[in-house]
């Protein structure tokens, strides 16, 4: 179990974690994980593949390897005969599907998880066990490109694609596809289409918010872009001021969703992560410090939080994810390798721009 005496510099951020707080919430994301490594959203709820990888990831940060490499071979062992996962899966029996779509963004996950523990730890048997997973999940994946470079939402439980694009699903698996791209380059084994898909991705991402559908009343629509790489530099900049009033709330964090008033950890994390990578680590660490009214006793986040009417957390719920986002942000912001690699992206290939930029 994680102590205090062993939690990383890297996790301490004056205003946000001590090293005992950081314990704590390692310990309780660890609490939540089950002996075959699968991480639910809390004990009771379901698993879904992308929160389950996002916790593994908050794991690996604090050196707990061996339940991140757990985390992983949950998902090795139950990944689809054609590349993917089910949507949510029942805590306390993996067999208990209760989501049999299979959305593109929880599969193509797996490959930023797989790059951040394989730079965490340098395991190159673990790389060898997870690239067969990781090279079928983006292959399924792929399989949803469309011809302007988005990628469709799911196939659902009968195997129908659905093709309507979401510019946070996307965003977030152009991320993965550069993370694969880095695994391949690890493993010299060069994945031209790979490259290609990404780069239309990254260029539909930049170009054609038509090709997606219009969710911008979602804070996730507006920072994603950024946090998964495709848009950069001043666009980036440009982008987040130009939508800053209408979702960050003043010493409370990020709005989910317009114009409801309630703010949520994870976007709130995930704003960080993205003001970060925009070299803003002042402004990621006042959103962090915002959201130290969600952090309950025993050292888990609740996922969010209504600031009018009953002003009361809501729901009722202390999610992994939560915790693992703001791990996941403290990390990049104190200088951890493997996550600012991920998160940064200066290392990780950027796919191959479409000569035809109509």
């Amino acid at each position: 179990m994680t102590s205090p005496e062993r939690i990383a510099e890297h996790l301490v951020l004056p205003g946000v974690l001590t090293a005992e707080q950081a314990a704590e919430t390692v310990a309780g994301i660890l609490a939540v994980q089950r002996e075959d490594g699968a991480i639910p959203w809390f004990r009771g709820h379901h698993l879904d593949p992308w929160d389950h990888t996002e916790a593994a990831m908050a794991l690996d940060t604090a050196g707990e390897h061996e339940a991140a490499a757990r985390a992983y071979a949950w998902l090795a062992r139950h990944q689809n005969p054609d590349g993917s996962w089910y949507a949510a899966y029942h805590d306390g029996d993996p067999d208990d599907v209760t989501d049999r779509g299979r959305e593109s963004n929880f599969v193509a996950y797996i490959a930023v998880g797989v790059w951040h523990h394989y730079l965490s730890t340098g395991d190159d048997v673990f790389l060898d066990r997870m690239w067969p997973v990781v090279y079928a999940a983006v292959e399924f994946v792929l399989g949803l490109q469309q011809p302007g470079g988005q990628i469709g939402w799911k196939r659902e439980a009968d195997g129908a694609a659905v093709n309507d694009a979401l510019l946070t699903g996307s965003s977030s698996i152009h991320q993965a596809l550069r993370c694969a791209l880095a695994l391949a380059d690890e493993r010299e084994e060069p994945q031209p289409d790979w490259e290609l898909a990404a780069g239309a991705l990254g260029h539909a991402i930049r170009s054609h918010p038509e090709r997606f559908l219009d969710k911008s009343r979602y804070s996730m629509d507006w920072y994603y872009p950024v946090l998964g790489g495709a848009v950069d530099g001043t666009a980036a900049k440009t982008r987040i001021d130009e939508q800053w009033d209408d979702f960050v709330v003043p010493e409370l964090g990020v709005r989910c969703v317009l114009p409801n008033p309630w703010v949520t950890g994870g976007e709130s994390c995930e704003l960080a992560l993205t003001l970060w990578a925009m070299g803003e680590s002042d402004r990621a660490l006042d959103i962090l410090k915002s959201i130290g009214h969600l952090r309950a006793d025993n050292g888990a986040y609740w996922t969010g939080y209504v600031f009018e009417g009953d002003q009361a957390v809501w729901p009722e719920e202390q999610t992994t994810w939560t915790a693992g986002s703001l791990l996941l942000a403290v990390a990049a912001l104190g200088g951890e390798e493997a996550t600012v690699a991920v998160f940064g992206g200066e290392r990780l290939p950027r796919g191959l721009e479409p000569d035809c930029c109509a």
